[in-house]
């Protein structure tokens, strides 16, 4: 067991919280029980599990499925030094994160896709990655990342399924030309759209498309989208969480498509 924060192993998981640090190594934290297994079953590789039985309450298959010179106990100081969560379950693994490209995704013949621009906020991020999971989307496109999609708050707020969903990460011009080569329609959501979202054609190949919180869309994308479609809110409300939008836009594509 490891009891000391001052250990060489532990100072360097410690600096695997900084993202500068998880980039330069390619490393990831992943922060619980649930998530590590997410992980796995998206066959993402863990370098080390660490763990500590003060914290730990429930049966687990990680010590089966992670191999024994993986696998490292350490003592509550440790542990609570090492993770992100304020009550942690006693799991914590480094990881090497999935590189997924535009061309490695498949599509069906009904396709949907989220597009997220310059979103800031981990929650956010997190929060909507979650959303198109639970939505059936195909896949993720985010534009211009603000904020390095596994960081731990990221993964925390998708519930893991930062692991499950297809994340890639391209800029709009990329993300542009592979949508109209695969003959998506792309729907931007501003509040100069000229068509409410439930009166657009969502229900084919669809992919919407949302922009930072503080500035919405560039004009990049102002530009390329096929629509711009708006959210209808009372007088003086100029827009909504931009996780919010997301979900309101994307569960009526699921549900257009759906009736199809």
């Amino acid at each position: 067991m490891i009891t000391s924060t001052a250990n060489k192993t532990i100072k360097e998981v410690v600096s695997l919280k900084k993202s500068g640090e998880r980039k330069k190594r390619g490393l990831i934290l992943i922060d619980g029980h649930r998530e590590i297994e997410m992980a796995l079953r998206a066959q993402t590789e863990i370098i080390s599990l660490f763990y500590c039985l003060d914290f730990i309450d429930q049966e687990t298959s990680l010590f089966n499925e992670i191999e024994a010179e993986k696998r490292i106990e350490v003592s509550e100081p440790v542990f609570r030094k090492m993770c992100y969560k304020e009550n942690p379950d006693g799991f914590l693994a480094v990881a090497e994160p999935r590189k997924i490209e535009l061309q490695d995704l498949e599509l069906n013949d009904s396709v949907l896709v989220a597009v997220l621009e310059k979103v800031e906020k981990p929650g956010n991020l997190g929060g909507i990655i979650r959303t198109a999971y639970a939505a059936g989307a195909d896949a993720v496109i985010i534009n211009d990342a603000q904020t390095d999609i596994y960081n731990p708050n990221v993964i925390r707020a998708s519930e893991g399924y930062v692991f499950k969903e297809k994340i890639v990460e391209a800029s709009v011009s990329d993300t542009v030309v592979w949508l109209k080569k695969n003959m998506i329609k792309s729907f931007g959501a501003a509040t100069t759209g000229n068509q409410y979202y439930t009166d657009a054609d969502l229900g084919k190949r669809a992919a919407i498309i949302v922009g930072s919180e503080a500035d919405g869309l560039s004009d990049e994308w102002l530009k390329s989208a096929d629509q711009l479609v708006k959210i209808p809110m009372t007088p003086g409300v100029d827009s909504l969480n931009v996780s919010v939008s997301a979900a309101i836009i994307i569960y009526e594509a699921k549900r257009q498509m759906s009736a199809e």
